[in-house]
């Protein structure tokens, strides 16, 4: 069968760095950090006390006080980058089939501050069972997409991707594969995460993941630096409309770029550490080249996972080496994660964002917070460091990767 083309549409955002598209675009090209001690709780007695929290977040500002109350996090923050989206893409509902219209949404945990919160007052009152009837509906994974079909009536596929960091850059594949099969004609598609809490910060300090320069927060994220000692948690969100090319003109859309590309793989490996040859980084950018019909010549630009671990950094640039050859001298390459943190399941619908971004302004997002480079890492890669930089970008491809092996990659060209 012949297969539907696919575009984006509409973008919507809520991050460290921005609470908007505009805003994030923005300061990532000026490199700014969104990294600072944390607001949520008091992290005095915790190893890292610094995090990339969305900033000046007023819910009231987007949510009545008693609808507030009965979501998550991490499911408002989804809800407002869903509605920036729907209103840039300049959707008119009456005029759509919702039949065909629907959400697939990414998270790698849900609700784990209503959890966390749940269980504290359970043992503040003495183990007696006093829990919030909302407690399930604001916790459960799956509720941001729930939420967001309802809001806007749209009756098509509905579900949520779970694969750690990689769930909002699965979420996006799942989306332009059901549209260019035929089976939906527009998704609201993309992530959100909110985990800066007490939990997810033991958690990932439990596990040594998380840097913990606590005197620096602003240069704790530094993708490729030979002192770089984890990544930095964020919080927020990301949202793509997903759509097919025909009915996108039809209604008159603006198009930033067209979805070409989406792949799959797994290290099969271990549960937190990435092959240390990159074997399923390398698997998942030749699946997600020839898902594009592209010759690895073809991309201008990757948005790196790029994490700030020792392992995986050194992994993915041997990756990106051995897809792209002598090619990859010719790439720009940044890691925005770098400035925004690490949004865990929302991240890759930001970098797919950023991605499309850097198409559509023919601009090079910056790795910021680049001191020494790792002696390990080639230093004739341009890893954009810190500083963005100009350039014609006709096609650009994205990486996400998730505890567990999961890997995800999305590649998007101009139009």
């Amino acid at each position: 069968m012949e297969l539907k083309r696919v575009v984006v549409t509409g973008l919507g955002t809520i991050n460290a760095i921005g609470n908007t598209v505009s805003e994030t675009w923005e300061n990532m090209i000026a490199g700014v950090s969104g990294a600072a001690e944390i607001t949520h709780f008091d992290p005095s007695n915790f190893k890292t006390k610094f995090a990339c929290e969305v900033k000046n977040y007023d819910p009231l500002k987007y949510f009545k006080k008693k609808d507030a109350r009965k979501l998550d996090l991490f499911t408002q923050y989804g809800l407002i980058a869903a509605d920036e989206a729907v209103k840039d893409s300049k959707l008119d509902l009456d005029k759509i089939d919702l039949d065909r219209a629907g959400v697939i949404w990414g998270s790698g945990i849900g609700g784990l501050d209503t959890f966390t919160q749940e269980v504290k007052n359970y043992v503040a009152c003495d183990f007696v069972p006093k829990f919030n009837p909302f407690f399930i509906p604001k916790m459960i994974a799956d509720i941001a997409s729930g939420h967001i079909s309802i809001k806007y009536g749209f009756k098509g596929p509905n579900f949520t991707t779970v694969s750690a960091c990689a769930s909002s850059a699965n979420a996006l594949v799942d989306a332009f594969n059901y549209i260019r099969l035929g089976k939906a004609d527009i998704f609201i598609s993309g992530g959100s995460e909110a985990a800066v809490n007490e939990a997810g910060v033991a958690g990932f300090n439990a596990m040594r993941a998380i840097s913990t320069r606590n005197d620096d927060p602003k240069t704790a994220s530094r993708p490729f630096d030979k002192d770089r000692d984890g990544f930095v948690m964020g919080d927020g969100s990301a949202a793509l409309i997903i759509e097919e090319y025909e009915h996108a003109k039809k209604r008159g859309a603006k198009i930033y770029a067209e979805f070409v590309g989406g792949g799959l793989s797994a290290d099969a490996h271990h549960i937190t550490a990435p092959h240390p040859e990159g074997l399923g980084a390398i698997k998942v950018m030749r699946n997600a080249l020839e898902d594009a019909n592209m010759k690895p010549e073809e991309i201008d630009y990757v948005n790196l996972h790029g994490t700030s671990t020792g392992l995986g950094d050194i992994a993915e640039s041997k990756a990106v080496k051995e897809v792209f050859g002598e090619h990859t001298y010719d790439l720009s390459i940044s890691s925005t994660k770098s400035m925004t943190g690490h949004l865990l399941g929302a991240t890759g619908a930001l970098e797919a964002m950023a991605a499309v971004l850097a198409i559509t302004n023919s601009e090079i997002p910056p790795t910021i917070n680049q001191f020494n480079l790792d002696p390990k890492i080639d230093p004739k890669i341009d890893f954009t460091f810190n500083k963005s930089k100009k350039r014609e970008v006709k096609a650009a491809l994205s990486n996400t990767f998730g505890f567990g092996g999961h890997n995800v990659s999305v590649i998007f060209k101009s139009i």
